[in-house]
């Protein structure tokens, strides 16, 4: 292994994830600051039409990732006393959205080596109650998508995807997005593209797209146009329960450039990866996602510790060197507000929590900086082992 750089002070250390932002983003919003039209206007349509040309159906965006959770399952018929099938492994966002309907959130365990949904385990969870599963692309991986989809097919459910990791990921040779019933996207400041904030629903339920749109605006439903030369007023109802979740212009100036600049983010972050791949794959306790990085566009890079390992004392080690790691994600059953029920044994999830670090990756980064932080891993293995 080569010498590897690392950051020049503690104070200044490899971060986790951030914005990749440049020039042309920062003029798009100063191109929307000078028009003085910050609501959702002619960038928020624009980029609606760029993302319904990328996935080949459409696109609704909206505020953030888990808006467009809540309002895909809302327009999905998702209501309250329905239960929803979740892993139980993934960020706080996906049992809020399903929370949000009035729904129950129901835990499910994750498959031990791509950490997504397990299909049959979440199909022993299933009852009358049952209406819908949302598997979580995990890091930027699918896992058996096609297993989950015959899941939910043989039991009458709604799949609504959360693929806030996966935009840009293809599986089977189809983009992520591009099939299936309802996908939810994240634009929010550390995904593979950003709008600061910001998220989509995509799907070719013109139904669900309609309420979507519906939804995102408070419910408002325009009965008749305004008529400016006769003086006439627009006719406006309201006749369901809407929320104020629209994307704005300025949102969607940052996520048009984003988007041009999709291939070279993908590009950056597939080369860090495979480095990380090479690197790690002399240490026979580092157990990382086997992932096709030809189809995977990896959001983190996360990685499995087994053996006899002080895993605190390992971040700490990779903190004091400069590294910043985390820990995603915290099981979601063992917050107060999703305890309630019967904990369900999840085996898989709770051995993981114990284990995982996640490494630093974001298009920033360069492959000397995973070589450094691949050879002080070593170093903080060898010195925490119990």
């Amino acid at each position: 292994m080569s010498v590897a750089r690392g950051p020049k002070t503690t104070e200044h250390q490899i971060r986790l994830a951030k914005s990749c932002l440049g020039e042309m983003e920062k003029q798009a919003v100063l191109g929307v600051l000078d028009r003085e039209f910050l609501g959702m206007g002619a960038e928020v349509h624009e980029f609606e039409v760029i993302l319904t040309a990328f996935f080949e159906r459409p696109a609704i965006c909206v505020v953030n990732g888990t808006a467009a959770l809540h309002l895909a399952l809302q327009a999905c018929g998702i209501s309250r006393g329905d239960e929803v099938l979740v892993p139980s492994f993934t960020f706080v966002a996906s049992f809020q959205a399903i929370a949000a309907t009035g729904a129950i959130p129901v835990p499910c365990d994750i498959d031990p080596v791509t950490y997504t949904l397990d299909w049959e385990d979440a199909s022993k969870r299933v009852t009358a109650a049952t209406r819908a599963v949302m598997p979580v692309h995990y890091a930027g991986g699918v896992g058996d998508l096609d297993g989950i989809y015959s899941m939910a097919h043989s039991y009458g459910l709604r799949v609504v995807e959360d693929a806030a990791h996966a935009f840009g990921t293809t599986t089977l040779g189809r983009r992520v997005g591009s099939f299936g019933d309802v996908a939810c996207f994240s634009f929010d400041g550390i995904k593979n593209i950003t709008c600061g904030e910001g998220g989509c629903v995509v799907s070719d339920d013109d139904e669900v797209l309609e309420q979507v749109r519906r939804y995102r605006s408070l419910g408002l439903l325009t009965e008749r146009n305004a008529d400016p030369t006769r003086g006439v007023l627009p006719k406006i109802d309201v006749r369901e329960q809407g929320w104020r979740y629209h994307m704005s212009n300025i949102m969607a100036a940052i996520g048009i450039q984003q988007f041009h600049r999709r291939g070279e983010f993908a590009d950056k972050r597939r080369e860090l990866a495979r480095a990380y791949d090479r690197l790690l794959g002399d240490f026979e306790t580092v157990v990382s996602i086997p992932n096709d990085y030809e189809a995977v566009v990896p959001f983190m890079y996360a990685v499995r510790i087994d053996g006899d390992y002080d895993i605190p004392a390992v971040r700490a080690r990779l903190h004091a060197d400069g590294i910043q790691t985390g820990a995603q994600y915290q099981p979601n059953h063992n917050y107060t507000l999703f305890s309630g029920r019967d904990k369900p044994p999840l085996p898989v999830v709770t051995d993981l929590y114990k284990r995982l670090v996640v490494l630093p990756l974001h298009p920033d980064l360069e492959v000397e900086d995973v070589e450094y932080i691949c050879e002080r891993i070593g170093e903080a293995l060898s010195a925490t082992r119990s």
